[in-house]
Formats: C-alpha cells, sequence, structure tokens
C-alpha cells in the first residue's frame, strides 16, 4: 500500500544496524541476529521479490523506480526506472518479473532487459481498480489482488469496478476469473509451494482468511486465520505466515497463533520476502527504508 511521502531522501548507500533486543530464543529468527538496514532515504518501498538467485527486487513507487538487493554481498542497485509505477512484483515461473502496474492498472511483464509487456489490461473493457500484490501458482495462474487507492497520477477519479476483488489469471487462455468478491478491501496475498492454499488479507477488515485452491483455479472453504489485516505477506518453510502493517512484520504459525513479532521501529511496515541464495535471509520493505534479518528458517523455493 502507497503512503504519499512529501520529502524526497537522497539514496544512501551506507549500511546500518538496528538494535533489535528482545528477540530470545525465537522460533524462527537466527540466534544472535539483528535487524539491519539495508537501504534508506527512499520515498516508499514496497512489493519485495526473489528471484532464482535469491536477490531480491523491490519497488520505490513515488519515485517509479525498481531497485536490486544482491543476496551475493547486500549491496543494493537501481535496477530500472520509468517502471509503469510498479508495485507488488513477483517472479513468474520462467524466472520473470511480474508487476502490478500502477500507471494503468495493469500487470506486466519485465524482462531481463527491461522492455515491458502487459499481461493483464483490463476487465471487460474497464480499468482495474489497481492490481497491487500477486502469487504464481505452480501451473502458471497468477491471483492477485484489486483494492483502489487514488493515484496523483491517475487521470480517473472514481473506480470503474465497483468492488475490490480477488481475481486468477490463466496465462494460456487469457481468462480473468473473478475468486473472492466478498472482502472490504483485499492487499497481501500468498499461497503455499504445493498450490493447494491461499491466503489473502482484508486490510480494511483487518483480517486474514485461509483458502483451499481447487484445481481449476476457484477458491473454496474460506477460513478466517487471523484477525489482522496486511499489506505484504509471506510464507517460509514451516508453512508460518508473515504478515505486516504498524507493528512490523507480525510472525503466525499455521493454526493461526502468533509466534513472533519483529518491530521495524518504521511508521508503517510495507512489505516482506525471503531472500538470499538459501533463502534464508528475511528482506523487509518499510516505508523509505529496506531491512534483512538472518532466520533460522527458510523462504520457500
Amino acid at each position: 500500500m502507497f503512503r504519499t511521502i512529501v520529502t524526497k531522501l537522497i539514496v544512501i548507500a551506507a549500511l546500518c544496524f538496528v538494535p533489535c533486543s528482545g528477540f530470545g530464543q525465537s522460533p524462527v529468527i537466527a540466534d544472535g541476529a539483528e535487524l539491519v538496514k539495508a537501504g534508506t532515504g527512499y520515498a516508499f518501498t514496497e512489493g519485495p521479490a526473489v528471484d532464482p538467485d535469491g536477490n531480491v527486487y523491490f519497488t520505490d513507487q513515488p519515485n517509479d523506480k525498481i531497485y536490486k538487493w544482491s543476496a551475493e554481498d547486500g549491496a543494493v542497485d537501481l535496477f530500472m526506472e520509468g517502471g509503469n509505477r510498479s508495485n507488488g512484483l513477483y517472479f513468474d515461473n520462467d524466472g520473470i518479473l511480474l508487476s502490478c502496474a500502477d500507471y494503468r492498472n495493469q500487470i506486466i511483464k519485465i524482462h531481463a532487459d527491461k522492455t515491458m509487456e502487459i499481461v493483464v489490461n483490463d476487465l471487460d473493457g474497464k480499468y482495474f481498480n489497481g492490481p497491487n500484490d500477486l502469487w504464481v501458482h505452480p501451473d502458471g495462474r497468477i491471483y492477485f489482488t484489486d483494492p483502489f487507492y487514488k493515484r496523483d497520477w491517475w487521470d480517473h477519479e472514481e473506480k470503474e469496478i465497483e468492488k475490490e476483488n480477488v481475481y486468477c489469471f490463466f496465462p494460456e487462455t487469457n481468462e480473468i476469473m473473478l475468486v473472492d468478491d466478498h472482502l472490504v478491501r483485499p492487499n497481501g496475498i500468498v499461497g503455499t509451494s504445493d498450490g493447494k492454499k491461499l491466503y489473502v488479507a482484508d486490510i480494511n477488515d483487518q483480517k486474514t482468511y485461509s483458502y483451499k485452491i481447487n484445481k481449476n483455479g476457484t477458491l473454496s472453504k474460506r477460513e478466517l486465520f487471523a484477525e489482522v489485516g496486511s499489506d505484504g505477506m509471506t510464507l517460509d518453510n514451516q508453512g508460518n505466515v508473515y504478515v505486516t502493517n504498524t507493528a512490523g512484520v507480525t510472525v503466525f504459525n499455521s493454526k493461526g497463533q502468533q509466534i513472533e513479532q519483529i518491530p521495524t521501529g518504521e511508521r508503517w511496515t510495507a512489505n516482506v520476502v525471503f531472500g538470499g541464495s538459501d533463502r534464508e535471509v528475511l528482506f523487509i520493505t518499510a516505508m523509505g527504508s529496506v531491512y534483512t534479518l538472518e532466520m533460522k528458517v527458510r523462504g520457500m523455493k
């Protein structure tokens, strides 16, 4: 989710440590680990996505830039400018970067040479409200949330689609399927690596739900997972669910019980993903900075 930041800061390349006392013997955080500020000075960071090598790409949407954090040395470098106001990112099963591009409310592919290709353009001729976050199923279909956050760069003021929904896109047929229209404002979304379960956060209703993913792409068995909303979400290899909001990063086990809290010290924590060559690093976007944290669990490959 995007928050307008009036003051634009200069990107600072130096790394700094943020004390994180109180982790103790965490079930998920590596012993003795501290939160590291890996980069700062951005307007608003969002959409972290990990590539097949463990590098993390993230967006600075107000400045229309995408950056790359290196799994090898932790350096952050500019990947591209002019990404159609990219917000949420995700790598597809072919290793191509997908983006929820807010400039025209589309989902696009961003190829290695930085050329862009429209994947999802509209729904029956109407602008989407604003695809925000997405997740790619093992068979290639794309699940995405479509909340409405008015952007300064739009030339329209009102919704063209009344409800804020969750959709599934089938690349082979270009079909777009509505999979849930009973949420207030869906935002964060993530699925399990076996393709059987989906989690969606209803940020305005302060709830996160789990669903069974059916073979035909539909969702069923919707259940309340946790009484908390979330901007972004990820999973680890133990089935724990990571959500983000004003509290920082909150970790729930697969039964919806809170097992860890990771404060960033920022007013808003937007998104989270596992990076690193072995997915051993939790990468967090929060306001004008990005953070890393060494973990004892691993992200899913």
